[in-house]
């Protein structure tokens, strides 16, 4: 079950220019080699860097997301 493996690389693509260029995407590559996509996120309100997903689950990366996003809405 991939939500348990833990990520062992991370890469995060940048933000295509123009207003409705892609927004950026964190892919990370799991214990058995695969790579998958985790999520993508508004640059203007979070930041990543690949670092931070080292050693997590793919639910404990989601989790990630989604605190930072809790602590952006609260500020």
């Amino acid at each position: 079950m991939k939500q348990h493996m833990k990520i062992v690389d991370a890469r995060i693509t940048p933000k295509e220019p123009g207003f409705f260029g892609a927004m950026p995407q964190v892919f990370v590559t799991l214990e058995d080699r695969n790579e998958v996509l985790l999520f993508n996120y508004y640059p203007d309100e979070i930041s990543f860097i690949a670092s931070e997903f080292i050693g997590l689950t793919v639910e404990e990366g989601k989790r990630l997301k989604f605190t930072k996003d809790v602590a952006y809405l609260r500020s």
